[in-house]
């Protein structure tokens, strides 16, 4: 992606977009700007958790925003987000990131002040969430029922953790965004927006919370089933060998090739260790049923 910067004019400040710049770009930003060197450092830094901090002449912000799409196997904070970083203050706002966000070209152009524009940002930042969580959501419920009521060797362990890992890591974000929000100060007249981004940002952790435990007792259940199957297969096995153990006994003495063996010429030898043979199978069954074994 090549580097972009655009600048808007708001009635009361100037926001600064800069959408994958070049170092230099950066460097000049921060020069102009007089922005902290290790901050400028961590805006640049593709793996950096949402975090907080204030300086004399402005507040620094990384927050991250749900970037995966539904095919994408994600293992990663960097495969299931991207940042945005915030350097503002009442007549500045400068964001940098690395992707493209279509929703900032969508923001309001009406706000009066530089916090109303970073709450503004913030809040289509979170909404980001809302879609995956719908989708994982059904996901959740379309693998319970294919356990449960389908056939459940339709399912791979793999799909089930990839699943697990996607609502463990947004959640994740979701709860250090959380702390990050809460250390943030915003004027009186902005408290009640501030709030309504609370209220959101906690719905969406419980959200993922449910959906990260009704995956871990997905998984659970698949692992259950699929080791009940394998006992019922072990089950039957032991049962074919409880009736054929003793028969092939019976058939290894026979076979053996000694002269003096009074029942190998007997007149009705062969019909008499049939009937014996019965006998035993007969006499596993009963004691099989009494103990309810089958």
């Amino acid at each position: 992606m090549a580097s972009h910067i655009r600048q808007y004019e708001f009635e009361n400040f100037i926001w600064t977009d800069a959408c994958q710049p070049t170092h230099k770009e950066l460097t000049q930003l921060a020069s102009e700007y007089n922005l902290d060197y290790f901050q400028v450092s961590d805006s640049l830094q593709a793996g950096h958790l949402p975090k907080f901090e204030t300086q004399p002449e402005y507040n620094f912000l990384i927050l991250r925003a749900y970037t995966a799409s539904e095919e994408d196997r994600v293992t990663n904070i960097n495969e299931l987000s991207n940042k945005i970083a915030f350097f503002y203050n009442d007549s500045k706002v400068i964001t940098v990131h690395r992707s493209h966000f279509d929703f900032l070209d969508e923001l309001s152009m009406e706000c009066m002040h530089a916090q109303d524009l970073v709450l503004e940002i913030i809040r289509k930042m979170l909404h980001t969430f809302v879609k995956p969580s719908d989708l994982l959501s059904r996901e959740i419920d379309a693998f319970e029922q294919t356990i449960f009521i389908q056939d459940y060797s339709k399912i791979s362990l793999e799909d089930l953790y990839y699943l697990k890992a996607e609502t463990r890591i947004a959640k994740k974000i979701l709860q250090i965004t959380q702390n990050t929000i809460h250390q943030m100060e915003v004027q009186e007249r902005f408290k009640t927006s501030m709030q309504d981004i609370k209220d959101q940002l906690l719905y969406l952790i419980l959200v993922y919370d449910e959906m990260t435990d009704d995956a871990n007792s997905l998984l659970n259940t698949y692992l259950s089933v699929n080791a009940q199957k394998s006992n019922d297969v072990m089950r039957l096995l032991t049962i074919f060998s409880a009736f054929f153990l003793p028969l092939t006994f019976v058939a290894g003495i026979y076979g053996m090739n000694f002269d003096y063996m009074p029942e190998l010429r007997h007149p009705i030898g062969y019909f008499l260790t049939l009937a014996f043979m019965i006998g035993i199978c007969l006499v596993i069954y009963f004691w099989f049923r009494r103990k309810r074994i089958i």
